[in-house]
């Protein structure tokens, strides 16, 4: 079953398109990666599907339901970002309170091992939190909620390095226990693939691909060696990204070889290797010409 269903939806501010033409679903009880560049329209896309924006034009369905000013899809919705508010005239402990009242499936007993293990004290309140304070808390809210759809819009603002590996191990083992229908968006892809199940890359506010974690692991792969070697066996196949240095390239082609073409590759002494999703994301949507040592070659 779908969870969201989105045909031809199209977001504008004036001239400017932050989502053009997206047709997109996604099924229920997944952990979905939503990943793009800074203005791809990840932002607008999640703002649309919690019913905070209408749509330009196009169909959106939450739940078979539009989404805007809903009342069913904000029940059942939590949307988690870093500029999450919470009234100043309630402590941390009582915005937790308040929260169980209004979601029914709010986990009070896990919010408050969560509350105690993040060293947070019933007393503060929320607006004097530092950057990293406030993801954590609002995480705490996120993952407690237990909504059938949460999304989660960098979710990890602020949090250092320990923080953010406790937060997806949290959210993995809770999704696991209750499963429902996740969707995080991030920049640090390598960070979050493994508690991914599908990835949906947004460019230009158009939906790039649209595949599982681990197809999108084997969509490409990277040969390393001597140039006029590399040069055969990337020829006829897409070339994501390339690099020369001396009589030595290094491309990232997509992965259509046969079982004997990798063993001839082999024994022509090319190194090849996986690419990482974080970096495949950032090849398959670049759009300079060439990278940025070019950019000094040419001055």
């Amino acid at each position: 079953m779908n969870v969201i269903k989105c045909t031809d939806l199209t977001k504008s501010y004036g001239q400017q398109k932050a989502l053009d033409n997206l047709s997109v679903t996604i099924e229920e009880n997944k952990i979905t990666g939503l990943v793009g560049r800074n203005g791809a329209g990840k932002t607008t896309l999640l703002k649309i599907l919690a019913g905070f924006w209408r749509v330009s034009s196009g169909e959106v369905n939450v739940f078979s339901r539009k989404p805007f000013d809903n009342l069913f899809v904000s029940a059942n919705t939590m949307f988690v970002d870093d500029q999450m508010n919470f009234p100043t005239a309630l402590t941390l402990k009582e915005i937790l309170e308040q929260a169980g009242r209004f979601y029914d499936n709010w986990d009070m007993e896990l919010a408050e091992r969560l509350f105690d293990y993040f060293s947070f004290r019933p007393g503060q309140n929320y607006s004097v939190l530092s950057k990293g304070k406030k993801s954590t808390f609002n995480m705490i809210v996120g993952l407690c909620s237990r909504c059938r759809l949460t999304i989660f819009d960098e979710p990890t603002t602020g949090m250092d390095t320990a923080v953010r590996k406790d937060f997806y191990r949290a959210l993995l083992k809770d999704y696991l226990a209750h499963p429902r229908s996740i969707i995080i968006s991030s920049h640090h892809v390598d960070e979050v693939e493994e508690v991914l199940e599908d990835v949906l890359l947004v460019e230009s506010g158009q939906k790039f691909l649209h595949m599982p974690i681990e197809d999108l692991k084997e969509y490409a792969i990277a040969l390393n060696g001597p140039s006029e070697d590399v040069n055969k066996w990337r020829r006829d196949r897409e070339v994501l990204h390339t690099k020369t240095a001396g009589n030595n390239t290094y491309a990232v082609v997509t992965n259509d070889f046969e079982q004997h073409e990798l063993e001839q590759i082999n024994l022509a002494g090319i190194d090849m290797s996986s690419v990482s999703p974080g970096d495949l994301c950032v090849y398959l949507t670049d759009r300079a010409k060439g990278g940025i040592d070019d950019v000094f070659d040419k001055a």
